[in-house]
């Protein structure tokens, strides 16, 4: 099995104006942006320093059209994604598009959970194993968190498919339980029930940030939201969640003044 088998170890963000986004994203988080080069797809590579952290493509006129609208999508490693397709249809969960191959890449399947939350299966064309910064390294992603119709039912889900197990639960009272998840060391993320006003499960992603309140300033400074925060959370750091100036959702971490 590799090292990457049941670990995130990519996103996207699918968005109607990419070149706005990445002008947002760059100035929020300090990244950096190059074309891929790929032929016949517009695609941009987000990178901190020499590491490369996700992509960014325009949102298919199709889909927009259908009503989708902008988001992050995390991938998840796997060593055998026609299998692991098949194994996602067989638990409840749907297969949007592929398995296909992105040639040079690796090959990839855009799938959802039971209950509606996508997600991308991925095997990458090398064995390559992404290099793992420090934890807290500002730009780089921090935490993953799914808002599903029923987190127990989820994370039984996800459990079955890539071994994800249990660590700490929090009451979070009239929000329910907030279960956090492991895929191999420490904890990763966390599940929790979504809050009714929102319309449908999905996965929100964190990225570090030197200072929350600076970071905060910089979203609503370059057009986008805050919508929540900053809220303290255990062990010490900081989150805020915010809507880019698309509408995509994205959440920041880090420590505060």
């Amino acid at each position: 099995m590799s090292a990457s088998q049941g670990n995130f170890v990519w996103y996207d963000l699918m968005t109607t104006d990419p070149k706005a986004a990445e002008a947002f994203y760059c100035g929020v988080l300090g990244w950096t942006a190059k074309d891929s080069g790929m032929s016949g797809m517009a695609y941009t590579i987000l990178s901190i320093g020499e590491t490369m952290i996700g992509g960014l493509m325009p949102l298919p006129p199709e889909a927009a059209a259908a009503g989708a609208r902008p988001m992050w999508t995390g991938y998840i490693g796997v060593d055998d994604v026609d299998a692991m397709a098949a194994r996602v249809k067989q638990a409840g969960g749907s297969v949007h598009k592929g398995p296909e191959d992105i040639p040079g890449v690796g090959r990839f399947a855009y799938v959802a959970d039971p209950q509606g939350a996508g997600f991308i299966l991925f095997k990458g064309a090398s064995d390559a194993q992404p290099v793992e910064p420090a934890k807290g390294t500002p730009g780089f992603p921090g935490w993953r968190e799914l808002h599903a119709s029923n987190w127990e039912s989820a994370f039984a889900f996800y459990s079955g498919l890539f071994g994800w197990t249990k660590d700490e639960a929090m009451d979070m009272g009239p929000m329910g339980t907030y279960q956090l998840f492991v895929t191999g060391g420490d904890p990763v993320g966390g599940m929790m029930t979504k809050m009714e006003n929102m319309p449908a499960p999905f996965w929100l992603y964190y990225f570090y940030v030197e200072n929350v309140d600076a970071a905060a300033q910089r979203v609503t400074g370059g057009g986008g939201q805050v919508l929540n925060g900053p809220h303290e959370v255990p062990g010490g750091a900081w989150i805020v969640q915010c809507l880019d100036p698309q509408g995509g959702a994205f959440a920041i971490v880090g420590p505060k003044t």
